[in-house]
């Protein structure tokens, strides 16, 4: 090599033994040995320290020979339980940051009965599967605060990310922490989400984010910016919708940033304690909208029942149960072991009177695997019920209609909880199970001023548009445009459209089709008694018409089944499906956030 030497080691007469270092050299800012390649005494040296010499240049002569001096023992094999200083100072660096190094920031954890960002996240992942990215990163306030403060009071500048596994399935595992700045947004915090978010797109990772915290921190210095919009992390964040399960878990108060990641999630699973708002205090006080307390803004009580919230639990600990769950529809898609109930308690889950309500959770519950099912937004639209099940241990979508609920009828919030349901089952290739128990579209001057038109329209396009398997029950009531949209716009929209015996069909209701069709019929019968007698006939008569043996008879529906039979015709449609083809990118541009 080409260099300059920059010791020398021997002298002239010095007697050296093979392998001894003569001298150093520098190449590139590295230093190499020159060692002796024989036995023997230094006879000449043509270098003096400073010298640059060129490749296969002479830079000393050894006369080989016999020598006296005793041979120079070998180093000491290295510990390997030795610390050196660099290494240790890197680990001192880690330590800091860790809950332990942190009693006080532990102790408030504590006092509201909430874990740390590090307990959360070793919860989720695999023991000893995570590998921390930006441990050691600190807040850009170095213009403001001491570096040793810093590094003590900011550790990782709020938010601890990396990659993990989850039941053996790599995700990326990312939690702000609350105890550092409020949870808030550093300047590095957003760094390390930018380039998480870009190792989840390059890897088709799972994202799960644990989002407590205030939203964007003003007093960062260490920034070349003013405004701050120019922030990649929100875009990189929601072009991850639809290519791979977005997971948000919120505990606490979650708000303007914090909330704006936890919204893009597919799923949002909060505590009984959290309050989420696209603004907290400061920001309503600022807009001159009067001073609240982080209490009064979005607790759960609001966020379960209008949507935001897809699953609500007690505390963290339940809520990394559900979020490793819910991972699980989406990584294994198909799971041995699998038990169900005895299938001939379906028979008797719809009552014998047609007009009489029951609890259709008794049927997603008896139909699917024992312990498989998944209830989102159960607060949320409850005419409608959407839910990730298995059968066979293959992992399902199941929407169904809840005669609880307005008998079944289709409203806004259940056409808009139902069609976004349905584009994510679509977005990762998951089958759809459809329950169809209802009376059509809800109706009156009321539900029209809830823009039901262009909510219920949504239902149809969605369903119709899909490519994954659609199975379609019917378990009861199964009229106009309701019960199509429940079925991607058809009974032979499906892969397969079959009725239990207690199935119904028609454009509209029975009795509102006597009404109708028959009104100056029954307007010209004078005796009350005999007119609700003979309008009672009618609808009998409409029932035998409508009645899913008859309606199978004429082949509308593929067939009438034994409710125990129901797994069954499942199981063989999805056997008989294709497998999706691996893709390389979305299959949708992405899945609406409502």
């Amino acid at each position: 090599m080409q260099g300059t030497i920059v010791t020398i080691d021997v002298s002239v007469g010095q007697q050296v033994r093979a392998g001894q270092q003569m001298m150093l050299i520098e190449s590139m800012k590295m230093h190499h040995s020159i060692d002796a390649t024989a036995d023997g005494v230094v006879g000449e040296l043509l270098v003096v320290p400073g010298d640059t010499v060129f490749e296969h240049a002479t830079v000393a002569r050894v006369r080989p020979g016999a020598v006296t001096v005793a041979v120079v023992a070998e180093a000491a094999a290295e510990d390997p339980a030795h610390i050196r200083a660099d290494l240790a100072e890197a680990i001192a660096r880690h330590e800091i940051g860790l809950d332990a190094a942190r009693p006080d920031a532990v102790a408030k954890r504590r006092a509201t009965n909430r874990r740390t960002a590090r307990e959360n996240v070793a919860d989720l992942v695999d023991a000893d599967s995570f590998v921390e990215y930006g441990p050691v990163v600190i807040a850009p306030q170095r213009r403001r605060r001491d570096i040793a403060d810093l590094i003590a009071r900011t550790p990782a500048d709020g938010m601890v990310g990396g990659i993990g596994t989850v039941a053996g399935h790599s995700v990326v595992a990312m939690s702000y922490d609350y105890t550092v700045l409020a949870g808030t947004q550093g300047g590095q915090n957003h760094r390390k989400k930018d380039r998480l978010f870009e190792l989840a797109e390059h890897l088709r990772l799972p994202v799960v984010f644990f989002t407590e915290g205030g939203g964007g921190r003003p007093g960062d210095t260490d920034t070349m910016g003013v405004s701050g919009l120019d922030c990649l992390a929100f875009m990189y964040f929601a072009q991850l919708s639809g290519l791979v399960p977005l997971v948000g878990i919120n505990a606490g108060y979650c708000f303007a940033g914090n909330a704006a990641i936890l919204g893009c999630c597919d799923v949002v699973i909060a505590t009984a304690d959290s309050n989420i708002g696209m603004g907290g205090p400061a920001m309503i006080e600022g807009g001159g909208l009067g001073l609240f307390e982080p209490t009064e803004i979005g607790p759960m009580h609001v966020q379960r029942a209008n949507g935001v919230v897809d699953i609500a639990v007690a505390d963290e600990a339940e809520a990394v149960a559900a979020a490793k769950q819910y991972l699980g529809y989406f990584t294994d898609r198909q799971l041995p072991g699998w038990a169900c109930a005895d299938q001939r308690e379906l028979r008797h889950v719809i009552p014998e009177d047609r007009k009489r309500a029951y609890d259709v959770h008794a049927v997603i519950q008896g139909l699917f695997d024992t312990g498989s099912v998944l209830e989102l937004r159960r607060d949320f639209g409850p005419g409608m019920v959407t839910a990730l099940a298995r059968v066979d241990g293959r992992a399902v979508g199941v929407v169904a209609n809840n005669p609880g609920h307005l008998a079944g009828a289709i409203d806004s919030d259940g056409a808009d909880k139902a069609a976004r349901f349905i584009q994510l089952c679509d977005a990762f290739d998951i089958p759809i199970v459809t329950l169809v128990d209802t009376p059509g579209m809800m109706v009156g001057p009321e539900i029209e001023k809830t823009a039901l038109v262009r909510h219920c329209t949504r239902l149809f396009v969605t369903g119709a548009n899909v490519s994954v398997p659609i199975i379609s029950i019917v378990l009861r009531k199964s009229y106009g445009l309701g019960a199509q949209a429940m079925m991607g716009g058809s009974t032979k929209a499906p892969l397969a459209c079959v009725a239990w015996p207690t199935g119904e069909f028609g454009g509209m209701g029975l009795e509102g089709a006597v009404r109708l069709g028959y009104r100056n019929e029954l307007a010209a019968i004078a005796d009350p008694d005999t007119r609700e007698a003979t309008f009672q006939q009618m609808v009998d008569k409409m029932y035998q018409v409508g009645k899913a043996v008859n309606i199978a008879s004429h082949y509308e529906i593929d067939d009438v089944i034994d409710p125990a039979d129901s797994r069954r015709w499942i199981s063989a449609i999805l056997a008989a499906a294709p497998t999706p083809t691996p893709r390389s990118g979305k299959k949708r541009a992405n899945i609406d956030t409502w």
